[in-house]
């Protein structure tokens, strides 16, 4: 194991492996190119060792370049992706290969292809060290494979955690068993916003709300945002599969993470199912499900002083919230079952100081394995 910036990595690939790969593709791509000059373009930064292995193993005619692309405000969280240093204005009639480090969303490779696309080259292909083939949205060809690899997040080898790992000779994986998946439970107003803020700064976990996942996807008009307005507008359940789908993105957007906090999600036993089986397929799973337990009376006082702010009219009315509460009763029972049966359930009281209640969460949370 290796410590990056808190947190554990397991080793992966070693770098007789990664050197056995990169020899593969020199010998596929000199097949095709051998026969004249072809410009390879590094990605930088991930894909410095990458290109100087590689040029290594390709003994033939060959020019080399480097593009920087860098994301900002968290490429995988915002899809934004900045060119900072520019392809080189010389490249018409040249056949270009691109060699990335790391293919898995795509996203950095759409720019890639928007840069290229806008010059006279002859033809230019994308060459992948590193396939991550599960979560690839399958936009451009990947015309040359090191190694397909699952969607774990990994360092070495010129990919880092925070700046960190780069030098690496050898690649390490996130140890996904020190992650904290959690499902976090309580009635209006019992204070589950306030508290998964402090965790997830604690635990460096990301909290995922199912309402604020919706919102986001239909303000911003993404596939999955239209497909869940098309039911809504209809007057119509969204159904559970768009749901996962759309978890399914925000945890694939925060690799970094340490864990994850669902919050809104899931509300009855075949969504908790749908849930652990995605998980799974992460090699991840729920630690734990925690339940912020009041007093029925206690909450309702709560609501309605903050209805005099809120301004929202589910808070100014008792008999609504007490709906609410007998919506929440229902639906969470099953769960509760669901959960303690695998011996995941926790209760936790919810009235106090903030302080005092994030203390008691996280007296649960230390004693996880």
């Amino acid at each position: 194991m290796i410590k990056l910036n808190n947190k554990l990595f397991k080793p992966y690939l070693k770098e007789e492996q990664i050197l056995a790969a990169i020899e593969k593709m020199a010998a596929e791509i000199a097949k095709d190119y051998k026969d004249e000059t072809p410009l390879f373009v590094g990605v930088l930064n991930g894909a410095f060792m990458f290109v100087a292995d590689f040029l290594k193993a390709y003994q033939h005619p060959c020019q080399v370049s480097f593009v920087r692309l860098s994301s900002y405000q968290g490429l995988t969280s915002t899809g934004i992706v900045e060119t900072l240093l520019d392809v080189q204005e010389d490249m018409e009639g040249k056949s270009v290969i691109i060699l990335e480090d790391v293919v898995d969303t795509g996203r950095t490779l759409k720019q890639l292809v928007h840069l290229f696309s806008q010059t006279n080259v002859k033809e230019f292909k994308i060459a992948a060290l590193f396939y991550k083939s599960e979560i690839y949205n399958g936009e451009y060809a990947i015309d040359y494979v090191g190694l397909e690899i699952p969607d774990n997040f990994i360092v070495g080898y010129g990919l880092d955690y925070n700046e960190m790992g780069r030098n690496l000779r050898e690649v390490y994986q996130l140890n996904q068993a020190d992650m904290i998946n959690l499902v976090l439970f309580g009635k209006p107003g019992a204070g589950k916003g306030t508290q998964a803020g402090f965790l997830k700064e604690k635990y460096n976990l990301k909290h995922i709300s199912t309402g604020d996942v919706f919102r986001y996807n239909i303000k911003n008009g993404t596939e999955l945002g239209k497909l869940a307005k098309s039911y809504i507008d209809k007057g119509d359940l969204v159904p559970d599969e768009v749901t996962i789908d759309m978890l399914k993105d925000e945890v694939e957007k925060n690799p970094e993470a340490s864990g994850f906090i669902f919050d809104g999600f899931p509300r009855t036993a075949a969504q908790a199912e749908a849930l652990d089986n995605f998980l799974e397929s992460k090699d991840m799973m729920v630690n734990a499900t925690i339940a912020l337990e009041a007093d029925d009376e206690v909450l309702i006082a709560r609501l309605l002083e903050r209805g005099k702010s809120s301004g929202r009219s589910d808070d100014q009315d008792e008999s609504k919230i007490r709906n609410r509460f007998e919506e929440y009763n229902e639906k969470t029972a099953p769960l509760k079952a669901y959960y303690e049966k695998q011996g995941k359930f926790h209760s936790v009281n919810g009235i106090g100081d903030i302080v005092e209640i994030t203390e008691r969460l996280g007296k649960v949370i230390d004693t996880l394995d």
